[in-house]
This record gives C-alpha cells, structure tokens and sequence, in this order.
C-alpha cells in the first residue's frame, strides 16, 4: 500500500506541473539535472535497488547517483567485497588479472543501503520503488519477472536474455502489469541516434539495402585463457552465480566478467552485436528478420572460450534489406572511415556513432547520368564522453528517460518488446552457426520453419530449484 501511495502521489504530480507533456527525451527540450532538481521536492526520491555491483553494475549505480531524484535504497551481489563496496578486499587475483574492470568503489552515499546477498530479499522490501538488474545475461529473466511480480519498475541490461523463449516470456509478464520496464540499450538514450532515427526512415540517404556493424578485438594469441577449475574465493558465492544454468566447477576464466566467452552465460553476438543491431533495425524500421545464416567458428585462438573468435552473420527481411554482422576476434583493424555501423542508401551512405555521423553522397554508377542526390554532411555530438569512449548522453539519457516513466508511467525509449527484439538477432545468429545453415524464421510465432532442432535451442531447462 506504501508502494502504490508512493507512485500515485508522483503520477499526480508530475500531471500537475505538466513534466508529462513536455517530451523529455535527450536532444528534444529535455531538463538539466539542475533544473529538475528544481522542480521536484527534496523528499520526492524513487528508491531503487541495485542487483548486480560488478563492472557494469558499478557504472549504472554511479550514473543513477547523478540524478537528483534517485535515493539508493539497496545492493545486492553474490561477491562480499562488491557488496561492501570495498576495493580493498578484492582478491588481488582478480585485480592483477582483470585490471580496470573490477570496479574502484568507494561511492559516497548520502544514506547507508540495505545489503542482500540474495535478490529474492531486496525485492521483499516494499519501500523500493524500482531495481536496476545488471547481473549475467542468464539471470536477466529470472530477477525482471521476479521483479515485475514483486511491484518493482525494471531497469535491466543488455543483453535481455540468453534465450529467446525467456524474452518472450518476460514481455508477457510486463503486459499483463503495470510495471515500467526498460532495456539498456543506451544508443536509445544517444542523441545522435535519435536525429538519425527521425530522419533516416524520412529518406536523408534515400532507399537503404544494407546495414552493416562489426566487433572488431584482435584476443589473439592467449583470449581469456586455459585454466583448469579450482575454489573460488570464499566470499564469491558461485552457486548463487550460476543460478538457473547446469552446475559446473568454478574457473576463475569464466567469473568475474570473462563469462563474456562462455554460451552457457553470454555471446559476444549478445555482448556487443545486440546493440548495433538495435541501432541498426531501429534507423532501418525493421521489426525481426525472415532468415539468419552464419557461418564461423573458434579457428585461431586457443583459448577455453566456446563461442567463435570469427564469425560473419546475414539477416534477411521480408522488404528485401540486408543486415551484416560481423566478429573478428583474431584480427584488428577498423571497417568503415568513420564510426561504428554503416547505412548504404541510394543518395549516399552513413557512417555513424554515439560522438556523431557522416553523410557520403554517392557516385553515379553506370548508365547513370545524376550528379549527387544529397550533400556531404557531419553531425558532433557536443556532449562529453565518458571513461570507456561512450558519450554521457547514452546510458544517462536511457537512465533519465526511466526515472521520468517511473512518474509519468508512458512507454520508455526502449521497452521491453524492442529489447527483447533486437536481442533476438544474437540469438537466433548463435543458433544458425550452431545448426550450420540458412535457418528461416517466423517472426510472429518466434519458432523456425525449417529447422525443428533449432528450435530446440530457444529455451533450457533451469537447474533445480530455479523455475521461470
């Protein structure tokens, strides 16, 4: 009953000093922090609740700190010392061997949190407002629909899921709720993307055939390693870790963070192909492809990794587009002049990312008669960037954009359907390479119609006690 004054209280005012209406997305007539702190009261703080402290973690807890309105209420992390907050008591092991990724900690809160080792007892707090989720990818499901059931607003990392069916499932469970749910796939929140996905379906470029991104990260010749299992540290819980996934001994290759090389957990098609093809599809106006093909596979690196070091990806759409995908692990070296993905179109091609675009006119090719159809353009972004080369208008915009959804309770800039969606194309890509072949997909029903194994891979069976 708390919980639900609380809310209302907010929506009504937020409709009376009409905060509502007033289209609060980065880039568009959006408030500053100090001018938000303004308007709202001092004692009007969303509470939320953050599982998972790790590298991400740590990021997304420092970014929500910078909000005027946000009031952290709770951790929760399977390992004591990001519990605590304590870099101190980090196993040097993991210091020596993951370096600037094991977070610094040591925030200042202005109240002291609540701890939780497990997530099912933050989410018995009825005086948290929302958590943010930034857990492995393969508790995402679990923690957002406990969540949901549990009265919480969600803000929960990309990628959504580590199987389709569990997107899906998630989806329905924020439908039949009043909950607001938002996926971090913070191009959303990126100024630079939202102009392009005004004007780019407006024909800036012309008829666009192809979209193309690529990972490129040279791991060779050691990656994430050989190691054999061992112990883990005492106060990492790896039990609690694995979750739902079958049990295996701990191999200090695979947590913290390394998880990344590891399909039971994760995918480097999840890890960074999901946000292209987010930005991609999203500046393109496609929903779902009607075929995948990959081709790839672990050839270089003699690593304990078991997702591929190469790997090159196809996505067909009914409009007769294309998308490419690409994973060089083995190799360096940039794809495109300028920026992270490409959009070729008639009049020219885009080359963009989240610090701005280039517009290239195209030539005319033969039997053509046309000088250039559109300018040469280049678009900056003037805000600054962040430690790790993203622009602090990305994942701040998304986390804005929340809060504000939280008191308005309107659609976020990136729901559940579009995360759910666009983490899709990892899955669906994974699954081609794994079955080796075109496999096609019926979007609506999310089963493939030419390959009955494959669908055998849209879900797992969770581990004992764990149930979706």
């Amino acid at each position: 009953m708390r919980e639900s004054n609380k809310k209302t209280t907010r929506r009504t005012f937020i409709s009376k000093t009409g905060i509502a209406t007033a289209g609060l997305t980065l880039g568009a007539n959006s408030l500053s922090a100090k001018g938000y702190s303004r308007i709202i009261g001092a004692n009007d703080k969303i509470r939320v609740g953050f599982i998972g402290v790790g590298n991400r973690g740590s990021q997304l807890l420092n970014l929500f700190m910078k909000q005027p309105d946000v009031e952290v209420a709770a951790l929760c992390d399977i390992y004591r010392p990001y519990l605590e907050r304590d870099r101190s008591k980090v196993l040097p092991r993991y210091i020596k061997e993951l370096g600037g990724r094991i977070p610094k900690m040591g925030e200042n809160f202005s109240n002291t949190p609540e701890r939780f080792s497990d997530y099912r007892n933050l989410l018995d707090d009825k005086s948290i407002d929302a958590v943010c989720i930034a857990t492995p990818d393969h508790w995402h499901a679990l923690q957002t629909i406990d969540a949901i059931k549990a009265g919480k607003d969600v803000y929960v990392e990309k990628p959504l899921t580590i199987t389709i069916s569990e997107g899906r499932r998630m989806v329905d469970e924020c439908k039949a709720s009043d909950r607001i749910v938002t996926v971090g796939l913070n191009r959303r929140g990126n100024m630079v993307y939202q102009k392009l996905a005004r004007e780019i379906p407006a024909g800036k470029i012309g008829k666009i055939s192809v979209g193309r991104a690529a990972r490129v990260s040279n791991l060779y010749p050691d990656g994430i390693g050989k190691l054999q299992p061992e112990k883990p540290p005492k106060d990492f819980n790896w039990d609690m870790w694995l979750g739902p996934r079958s049990y295996r001994p701990y191999q200090y290759n695979i947590a913290p963070y390394k998880f990344r090389w590891w399909s039971d957990y994760s995918s480097q098609m999840g890890n960074w192909g999901v946000h292209y093809m987010d930005a991609i599809r999203w500046m393109m106006q496609e929903t779902a492809p009607v075929a995948v093909n990959a081709q790839g596979g672990k050839f270089i690196i003699d690593h304990d990794a078991d997702i591929p070091d190469t790997m090159q990806v196809t996505f067909e759409f009914a409009s007769g587009k294309i998308i490419s995908f690409c994973i060089y692990e083995a190799a360096g070296g940039g794809l495109f002049p300028y920026g992270e993905l490409e959009l070729r179109g008639t009049k020219g091609n885009l080359y963009a990312n989240e610090k701005g675009y280039r517009i290239v006119p195209s030539r005319p090719g033969q039997f053509q008669e046309w000088d250039k159809q559109t300018e040469e353009e280049e678009f900056k972004n003037q805000g600054r960037a962040l430690d790790d080369g993203s622009s602090a208008d990305s994942t701040s915009g998304l986390i804005r954009d929340f809060l504000d959804c939280i008191k308005d309770r309107r659609e976020p800039l990136c729901p559940l359907e579009e995360g759910h969606r666009s983490t899709s194309f990892a899955h669906l890509a994974n699954i081609s390479l794994m079955m080796n072949q075109r496999l096609e997909w019926d979007s609506v029903k999310e089963r493939f119609t030419n390959c009955e194994r494959a669908n055998e891979l849209l879900s797992y069976e969770y581990r004992s006690p764990w149930k979706l």
